[in-house]
């Protein structure tokens, strides 16, 4: 009867769901190209995720999103969750502004490629 019990039951549904300001950011996790925002990804783990965003014209943006478990997926109360009758949904939100990319001078252009020819060696 418990295994039949255990058959019947429910799961959790994970999602992350990640926006930008302004959209269209091409997101990274975990390494991982997922897409442009506003953008949903179902996730299996709970844990640190390494989060990249980028878009022309705006500053490369790193973070890392802590997904931390609900109460009722910390054991031993997650047992009894996958055993419910029914599904649940635990959404994340993640958004992220991501800031204009300074126009440099044809000066400034020039004293990076100076610096980055000496740190070169050539």
């Amino acid at each position: 009867m418990a295994l039949a019990a255990a058959a019947l039951g429910g799961c959790v549904e994970r999602e992350m769901k990640i926006t930008t300001e302004p959209a269209g950011a091409l997101v990274y996790v975990s390494d991982r190209e997922v897409g442009r925002t506003p953008l949903s990804l179902p996730f299996t783990w709970y844990g640190d995720y390494d989060v990249l965003i980028r878009m022309n014209g705006y500053q490369t943006l790193r973070a890392n999103a802590d997904i931390s478990p609900p109460w009722y997926e910390v054991p031993p109360l997650d047992l009894l969750s996958h055993m419910a009758p029914w599904t649940y949904h635990d959404q994340r939100f993640l958004h992220y502004k991501l800031e204009k990319q300074e126009e440099l001078t044809d000066e400034q252009l020039m004293k990076q490629a100076e610096d980055m020819r000496r740190r070169t060696g050539e």
